[in-house]
């Protein structure tokens, strides 16, 4: 059975010897993973998700970084999952259109910091999580994501896979269990996508949690159904159509996905990166000025304009889901970082003008190369009548165009920084780094 093979790799992976390129490659992933949470904290759902399980902060030994508290792991995981999402700059692997690292990181480390694990006892944790988690969402793509989220569902087994290699490493059954129980609570809709809600981020913090509770029950003997996955009511019967379940075992445990994973470059939704690095190419290389601009073309795949195609976003999770409004802001601005949605952007004249000027249309042959490749292509009309185009095959920070180690440290401490103090930063990238010499207590990030 499938889930049999999954275990089976988890379970050697989580013991064995990692090559140090996969080794790096994780603790890039949990250095992008904190980036990522540290301004969430200061945002929605976050601070109602706080004040929401007030009564149990201070229990546990799990942290809330940026809080500087700690609960038990399940809320720890739900808090930090949705958190970790909630400021659109989480990565992504592109195949399984999916940010494997809220759910299976937040998991992750709840379960180490509550076991006193090592570090890198957590890198193997991640290793193992990415890796199941990207396969089975690469396998039942793209007809899954027509109306799910794969961070609300997949997200719960890669985050259960990752317990289970904290509470019971080596222990196959135990990861199989883990898995088979995570998978019966896959959830989360589209539909969330579509409107002014909290609920997109809350997709990551509930498989976070899922997979918590998963690893954690089957660590004590909790069973779970053997073919779940491939059962003739399974998952991949009701969530998908005609899943290539071969996809999930293909290269697993040689060939690994999380030296493949996108690290965000734009603070929005991944379906506009490939117009928005358009958008700033031309910008840059023509200093373009927003007054010449007559009309602005866009093309992509039908994916991009289903979930981004708002031509009338008012609040911050709409803009971040407008493909006009973002790259409208690049071609005004020169970049989409989190200021791209303070309240003088989001009233800013000049981008709703440009707005106007932009007509977004699906392109069949990128549609026909989705989910693998995500592309775009974007003309400007100036106003003396001059023609600019260019496209991009693939998005900044896609495995063809990787954010250095260099880029990922910038980043990090871009989106830090304002929360946690340059010290401080300083001190916890370099940490990071060298995790696998250290315990993951020593992270300290309850403080």
């Amino acid at each position: 059975m499938l889930l049999e093979t999954l275990a089976g790799y988890g379970a050697k992976d989580t013991v064995g010897e990692l090559p140090d390129q996969v080794l790096h490659h994780a603790k890039r992933a949990f250095l992008d993973w904190l980036a990522a949470l540290y301004p969430g904290t200061r945002v929605s759902p976050g601070i109602e998700l706080v004040r929401a399980h007030k009564e149990e902060l201070g229990l546990g030994r799990a942290s809330l970084p940026g809080y500087q508290t700690t609960t038990l792991p399940a809320t720890a995981a739900w808090i930090n999952g949705s958190v970790s999402h909630a400021v659109e700059f989480d990565d992504i692997y592109r195949d399984a259109v999916y940010h494997p690292g809220c759910p299976v990181i937040s998991a992750a480390l709840a379960a180490a910091e509550s076991t006193g694990a090592s570090g890198k006892a957590l890198l193997h944790a991640i290793v193992v999580g990415y890796e199941i988690s990207t396969r089975i969402g690469a396998a039942i793509q793209p007809a899954h994501y027509k109306y799910f989220h794969t961070t609300g569902t997949v997200g719960c087994m890669g985050a259960a896979a990752a317990v289970a290699a904290i509470h019971a490493p080596g222990d196959a059954a135990v990861m199989r269990h883990a898995i088979a129980t995570a998978t019966t609570f896959a959830s989360g809709l589209q539909q969330a996508f579509r409107s002014d809600a909290m609920t997109k981020a809350l997709h990551a913090g509930h498989a976070a949690a899922v997979g918590v509770r998963s690893g954690m029950a089957a660590a004590s003997g909790v069973t779970g159904v053997p073919d779940i996955l491939e059962g003739e009511v399974g998952f991949g019967a009701a969530l998908a159509d005609k899943p290539d379940w071969r996809i999930a075992v293909e290269g697993l445990g040689k060939d690994y996905n999380i030296t493949r994973i996108t690290q965000k470059n734009h603070a929005c939704c991944g379906h506009t990166f490939a117009a928005i690095d358009a958008a700033i190419e031309l910008r840059n290389k023509h200093a373009i000025r927003p007054e010449q601009i007559k009309e602005i073309r866009v093309a992509s795949y039908q994916t991009a304009l289903d979930v981004t195609g708002n031509f009338h976003p008012k609040t911050v999770f709409e803009c971040k889901f407008s493909l006009p409004y973002v790259v409208s802001h690049a071609l005004r601005h020169g970049s989409v970082r989190l200021n791209a949605f303070d309240a003088e952007r989001l009233g800013d004249k000049s981008i709703r003008q440009l707005m106007k000027k932009l007509a977004l249309t699906s392109d069949a042959a990128l549609t026909a190369r989705f989910p693998g490749q995500r592309a775009a292509r974007l003309a400007l009309l100036l106003d003396n009548g001059n023609s600019l185009e260019h496209f991009s095959p693939y998005r900044k920070g896609d495995p063809e165009a990787p954010l250095s180690d260099a880029e990922l440290i910038d980043k990090f401490n871009e989106l830090t920084i304002p929360v946690i103090g340059g010290v401080r930063a300083e001190q916890l990238q370099r940490q990071v780094w060298n995790l696998d010499a250290l315990a993951v207590q020593d992270l300290a990030l309850n403080s």
